[in-house]
Parts: C-alpha cells; structure tokens; sequence
C-alpha cells in the first residue's frame, strides 16, 4: 500500500494538470452518481413564482423560466450528459474495434469492404451526419446515443485497423498461428490486448466531444428534450434570457465547459502513463 501512494505522489508531481482534471472529473462523477440521494430540490418542480430568481441561499445557482432549482438541474443534467458520452464512446469503439481488427487482420476484400464503408461514413461532416440521424430517430438519450455512434465508429475502426496490421506479423502472433491457434483466439488473447491502450486513450479524449456534440444537438432541438435536465437544452432556453437572467445561461455553460476541460486533461495524462516513451517520467 505504501509502494502505491509513492508511485501515487510521484504521478501527481509529474502531472500536476493530469491529477487536477482527474481530481475534478472524479468529483463530477460522484455528483451525478449520487444525484438522486443529494439533498437537492426536484429538478423537475415547476414554481412559477419562483421563475428566474438570482442565486440566494434557496437557490444557490438561481432559477429558470418555470421557478425550477438550477443548481438540481445542473447537477441532474450531469447525469444525463455523462450518460450519453460513455453510451457514445461505448458502442463507437465497440463497433469500430471489431471491424478495424477484422479488417486489418484478415485484409484482402474483407479489409477493402470494411474500409470502404468506413471512408463513407467519414466523407460526411460529423455533426451533419449526426443532426441528419436525429432528425429520423427523433429527440431522446438513446437516438442521441444511436446518432452520435454512428458518426464516430469509423474513426475506431481506421485506428484498430493500423493496430491489426502492426501486430499480426509480429512473432508472438505467428508463432501462435503455427501451433494452431485459432483465428478468433489469436484476435482475442494476442491482437486486441496489445491494441488496447491507444483506443483507451482515444475513448477517453472523446467523451468530452461526445459531451460537446451532445449539448450541441440539444440546443438545436434535435437531442436530449425538455423536461430532462440537460446542459444543451438548457443553454437554448436561457439564450432569450442572456440580458435580464445571466445565471440562466452562465451555470449550465460553466459544467460543460470544466467537464470537458477535466476529460481533456485526464486524457492527456492518461495517453502520456500510457505511452512507452513518457511512462517512465511519471511511473
């Protein structure tokens, strides 16, 4: 135990900006988890005559234009956006891991159909892609979840792929090939363990993208709708209220922003741990 608080030190001192974001997004974390049992007001409690009051000791962050608590809505909207990020980074890398591995390892015109598809994916501008997806599967968490997928799987499977390719003549893997390996072991025990590490790292800077895009679709009414307490969402009703109500818009701006810059950062360090070259400097 003392070895891992040493190491623990030595990791902070080396990244001081990488412990600060994961400081910060562990924090997010707990909030959203621990939401429901938090002694907040119901986000969803409509007091007209409580609309749009500054913050004050009732309401820490002010309310919105139906007298609803924002600080709850804030911290609730933390949920929903956290959800749709790693239900977005989950299914893309999955999907994409599984066609660029297939692809890069057994090529020919599996890799030439696989990568085809891909390229017509990534010839779309994502947030197009993902606004035209939401427009056929309407508002909600999971179309969000299914739109926003769609637009990021081919970056997974391009980056899997050149993994698969590096690997599969590597001699670990054809001496497991000679003794008669099967094909699905050698993807699964040899070609993906090693693959691993750089689709974490991508998984990780993406969610604060797929936290992004998320409130972007929201605040153009294709995502996360009313009465879900969600960042984007929120953002597009405050915009009428940006001169007479500032915490409206301010709060909701402020969790995505330090959400986000939290992700970057813990990723950043994380991709630095991960890298052979760096590792040593903060291991």
């Amino acid at each position: 135990m003392t070895t891992f608080w040493k190491k623990l030190g030595r990791w902070i001192t080396a990244r001081p900006l990488a412990a600060a974001g994961a400081a910060t997004l562990l924090v997010i974390l707990l909030l959203a988890l621990l939401a429901p049992v938090l002694p907040l007001q119901d986000p969803q409690s409509v007091t007209m005559h409580d609309k749009l009051q500054p913050p004050s000791a009732a309401h820490p962050l002010g309310t919105d234009d139906l007298g609803r608590d924002l600080l709850s809505r804030v911290v609730h909207g933390a949920r929903t956006s956290l959800l749709v990020s790693v239900g977005v980074v989950a299914c893309a890398s999955v999907l994409g891991m599984l066609v660029g591995l297939a692809a890069g390892y057994f090529g020919g015109i599996t890799d030439e159909l696989m990568m085809r598809t891909t390229d017509i994916f990534l010839a779309f501008p994502g947030l197009i892609l993902a606004m035209a997806v939401a427009v056929v599967l309407g508002p909600g968490v999971v179309p969000t979840i299914v739109a926003l997928s769609l637009v990021w799987w081919p970056w997974y499977a391009r980056l899997a792929r050149s993994e698969a390719l590096s690997y599969k003549q590597a001699d670990f893997v054809e001496a497991a090939r000679a003794t008669g390996v099967s094909t699905w072991r050698i993807l699964r025990a040899h070609i993906l363990p090693n693959s691993l590490s750089p689709l974490i790292v991508q998984a990780t800077l993406d969610m604060g993208y797929a936290i992004l895009t998320t409130a972007s679709l929201s605040f153009i009414g294709l995502g996360v709708q009313e009465p879900t307490a969600e960042w984007g969402a929120m953002l597009n009703i405050g915009r009428k209220y940006l001169l007479s109500a500032w915490w409206f818009i301010t709060f909701p701006g402020l969790a995505i922003f330090i959400t986000v810059l939290a992700i970057n950062l813990a990723g950043d360090g994380l991709r630095d741990y991960l890298d052979p070259r760096t590792r040593k400097r903060g291991a």
